[in-house]
């Protein structure tokens, strides 16, 4: 039985890109084709109620400008930083049976300094929201 072997080039010319060229230029026509139109169809009937802000339907107070207390963004960027370290895990426990007793210590070691930096943030009162 005779079986033959092709290989494939690796090499990229520029003709390569063209799909990706014209899928760009579509969707760029489109979106300035609708965005066109749309302006030069549409109503242009701008009173006073249409021009006021709305946010879902709660009148505005005050100054949007107001500052923002900084435990609502320490909490958010813990709350990314912790989420991704929890993503880590999943390659663990796809291969733990492969990784073997080194493998099972190098996750005892991470799960080590991740709660080592929790407590280091309980401790500082990171979490704490009374002023």
């Amino acid at each position: 039985m005779y079986t033959e072997t092709v290989f494939l080039s690796a090499t990229t010319t520029p003709f390569s890109y063209l799909p990706i060229v014209l899928q760009l230029i579509a969707a760029l026509g489109f979106v300035g084709i609708t965005m066109l139109a749309t302006h030069f169809l549409g109503p242009k009937r701008k009173t006073s109620d249409k021009l006021i802000n709305f946010e879902s339907g709660i009148e505005q107070k005050g100054n949007a400008r107001q500052p923002v207390a900084i435990k609502y963004f320490l909490t958010a960027i813990l709350f990314v930083l912790f989420d991704v370290e929890v993503i880590f895990f999943y390659p663990y426990a796809v291969n733990f049976r492969e990784l073997g007793p080194e493998g099972f210590f190098a996750v005892l070691m991470f799960v080590g300094f991740f709660l080592c930096g929790f407590i280091y943030i309980l401790k500082k009162g990171a979490l704490k929201w009374e002023d």
